[in-house]
């Protein structure tokens, strides 16, 4: 089985019920999970079993209508009802991960549809759940592919590019935001060398890029995050390509912890770090980087996960925040489906979003 044949979140409409591929057990085991009840779809946001902003959002639309369309039986004749228990589900899957935008982003969105359905029949409601559901993961396949096309006018053959975390297919449906471009430059005969940082503590550098990059053929180098400041010294880098979980209006951006490291030894040396970020990853409600709520997680993480026995002294306090924010001086662009967002962020993202009204 290879990953790159398989959606990395879908629905199953026959079994109702999402299916994923199960990132806590990549690279050695490739597992399909299915999930039906409301904690199983929680959980697996939660403890990143699904994780990368868009496949976030994609996971909750599938997963507000399979709780939905469960609901619906309850609840059949008695709207009221109907729509309170909805928004206590939504509510309690938006709950999840507090940092990555897509999540609200896709669950009002749902909600919006099922607005706009009140007082018709139960089964046209459930059916236009379904129906966006599927729309907004059709869009997500749609937008990580123009992400790519922006992207690879930004390299040329040859040269070298350094990712952090994984925003690769592995965090959308398919292609992924900061790989896409590595993806389309392949297609048109570009040889790329790509560069992963390990990405501590939960490892989705090696565990998730550096393993999809290369089952896809693209050469590629896994690297501690420490080391990156050696490769970029050396000129192997020629451009840094991240995803993000939200950008504020400002251009501020929150991307997997150690982002923000790489992007100032990147200024340093003079080479352009840019942000792949859908339009739903975009928070123009959001001023700046100082009001994204950043998730703080267990510090076993840390001192535990990848060990046999525990690597600190027991007791020892632990700072474990998944996120830090990239002030956006330090961004070259940010990539989105409706062109490339140039500083001063603030003018160039409404500029994107006026493309996106009137597309």
């Amino acid at each position: 089985m290879n990953i790159m044949d398989i959606d990395t979140v879908d629905i199953d409409l026959d079994q109702n019920a999402v299916v994923i591929i199960d990132q806590t057990k990549l690279p050695n085991d490739i597992v399909l999970k299915k999930l039906r009840s409301p904690k199983e779809i929680w959980d697996a946001i939660y403890k990143l079993e699904v994780r990368g902003a868009p496949a976030i959002g994609v996971c909750a639309a599938f997963g507000i209508y399979v709780i939905a369309k469960d609901l619906a039986k309850d609840f059949f004749e008695d709207e009221e009802g109907f729509f309170k228990a909805f928004y206590e589900q939504k509510e309690y899957l938006d709950s999840s991960r507090p940092t990555a935008v897509n999540l609200s982003w896709a669950l009002n969105r749902m909600a919006s549809v099922l607005e706009s359905h009140r007082g018709e029949a139960r089964a046209v409601q459930v059916e236009a759940l379904k129906d966006e559901s599927i729309a907004i993961r059709d869009e997500d396949i749609f937008v990580c592919k123009r992400i790519g096309e922006y992207g690879v006018t930004l390299l040329k053959d040859g040269d070298g590019v350094l990712t952090h975390c994984n925003a690769g297919k592995l965090a959308t449906v398919r292609y992924g935001t900061a790989t896409s471009p590595i993806y389309v430059a392949k297609e048109k005969g570009l040889h790329i060398r790509v560069y992963c940082d390990e990405t501590r503590p939960l490892l989705q550098g090696a565990r998730l890029t550096a393993f999809e990059l290369f089952e896809s053929g693209v050469d590629t180098t896994l690297l501690c995050d420490n080391m990156s400041s050696a490769l970029m010294k050396e000129g192997k880098v020629n451009a840094i390509f991240v995803g993000c979980d939200r950008v504020a209006a400002n251009g501020d951006t929150a991307n997997k912890i150690g982002t923000s490291v790489v992007a100032a030894v990147a200024k340093q040396y003079h080479i352009p770090m840019y942000i792949a970020a859908p339009t739903s990853t975009i928070d123009m409600n959001c001023k700046s980087g100082d009001d994204i709520v950043i998730e703080q997680r267990d510090g076993a993480e840390v001192t535990d996960m990848w060990y046999e026995k525990p690597m600190a002294p027991k007791g020892v306090k632990v700072f474990n925040p998944a996120f830090d924010v990239t002030d956006y001086e330090l961004i070259a662009g940010i990539v989105t489906e409706y062109g490339i967002a140039k500083a001063p962020y603030s003018e160039s993202l409404k500029e994107i979003f006026r493309k996106k009204n009137n597309s």
